[in-house]
């Protein structure tokens, strides 16, 4: 049987229609609590406008993740930034003794054009989506509808005023979440109220921090599909604790095989899918295989997204992180891959001079992601979440970080205070 709109939904539909088909405005804002079906609303609405998915209406978000979750749910979706920004390959710097070389920074532009035939850009997750990259985004003079829960946390950089006025905003649990245990805990995270240790229901519990036996903290972890955290030295010190569970030996260093990785630095040049809709940035976890130290604080590796079948294959890494706990490269430092497959960093003149040089690479930035922090996980869900509650830390900020990680959980939940 075919899901019904509830009452709150139903306003904002006749509402986004009302906008889309007789105003001149150009942006419509959408803003819902966790549970009151926000994208299960998008989709009806470009449904009742006839409008073609993907042509005439494009879904994007601000990471290649947030998208994927949208792919998931059977809505095809890229990242804002494959839309409207392509790399300005003519962005030079001149150096002081008037030598042209390459910038420090990765630079893009605008597009010109985004395509002729898109009359409307839905916008998800869009909390996380900066003043800047929103300017550039209403320049094409395109009707945009903007979808976000204004008490997550806000952009790690920049600001957004979006969701501060929302033109409509759902408050209306769904009659499937509305005895779900963890949206019951998101709206009490969101209020600020205090969450007593305890069960609830069969889907969420909250307990104290060291209430868990070793065996049962090691069953625990492993099964879970997220931990998030607060603090960078928990977040290192489980990450260290999930590879010692695995048999992992701590001399050994670098990743091995099968070990789950977040990418930390964005790198708009590389596509992780054969369809060229998601960008190696900031934030993408997945797997890594065929690890292989390399000269210069390089190793080279293979990578799956955990959101996509296809592995990459040869990525020049930093391995400083890993060997030194500290990156040895800096952003857009670039990789020279030799014909036999080996990376060296481009300054490495006295191995290029005696060697063929096969192309460039740009160093990419990996971390091990057993334990992430909540900001690393916006615009993610995962199955199972344990969340170490570590939001005192966050003052002003502590409702939204709470908030923020528990509406990571899709179907499990353990909260460590």
């Amino acid at each position: 049987m075919e899901e019904l709109l509830t009452a709150d939904q139903q306003t904002a539909l006749t509402m986004i229609r009302e906008w889309y088909l007789n105003t001149d405005d150009q942006v419509f804002v959408l803003s819902g609590y966790a549970g009151t079906g926000k994208t299960f609303l998008l989709k009806k609405v470009v449904e009742s406008l006839h409008l073609q998915v993907g042509k005439e209406a494009v879904f994007v978000a601000p990471t290649g993740k947030a998208a994927s979750v949208l792919v998931k749910n059977g809505t095809p979706a890229c990242t804002i930034h494959s839309l409207i920004y392509v790399r300005d390959d003519e962005d030079f710097d001149v150096n002081e003794d008037g030598e042209v070389v390459r910038k420090t920074r990765l630079s893009f532009i605008k597009k010109e054009k985004i395509g002729e035939g898109i009359r409307l850009i839905v916008i998800d997750e869009s909390s996380m989506v900066d003043n800047l990259i929103l300017r550039d985004l209403l320049s094409y003079k395109v009707k945009c509808l903007f979808c976000g829960d204004n008490a997550q946390l806000p952009p790690v950089n920049g600001n957004n005023i979006l969701l501060e006025n929302p033109d409509f905003q759902l408050t209306q649990i769904v009659r499937q979440e509305a005895d779900n245990p963890i949206i019951l805990l998101a709206q009490q995270a969101r209020k600020g109220e205090y969450i007593p240790y305890g069960r609830y229901g069969d889907s969420a519990v909250v307990i104290p921090k060291n209430s868990l036996s070793p065996a049962e903290r090691k069953r625990l972890f492993c099964k879970a599909n997220q931990i998030i955290v607060g603090r960078n030295k928990t977040r290192a010190d489980i990450n260290k604790e999930m590879r010692a569970y695995q048999g992992i030996a701590p001399a050994a260093l670098l990743p091995v095989d099968g070990e789950k990785l977040i990418c930390t630095l964005n790198n708009w040049e590389r596509f992780i899918d054969e369809d060229r809709s998601f960008n190696l940035v900031n934030g993408v976890i997945g797997y890594c295989s065929n690890v292989q130290q390399q000269p210069d604080n390089l190793m080279s590796m293979d990578f799956q997204a955990e959101f996509l079948t296809n592995v990459v294959h040869k990525l020049p890494v930093d391995s400083a992180v890993f060997t030194h706990g500290f990156y040895a490269h800096n952003y857009g430092d670039l990789a020279v891959k030799l014909v036999d497959g080996t990376f060296v960093h481009e300054s490495d003149y006295a191995i290029l001079r005696r060697v063929q040089a096969k192309k460039e690479e740009t160093i990419c930035r990996f971390e091990f992601a057993y334990a992430i922090t909540c900001h690393k996980a916006q615009g993610s869900e995962f199955d199972f979440v344990i969340v170490f509650d570590e939001s005192y830390i966050f003052g002003e900020d502590r409702a939204r970080w709470l908030y923020t990680a528990i509406t990571r959980a899709k179907k499990k939940l353990l909260v460590i205070r």
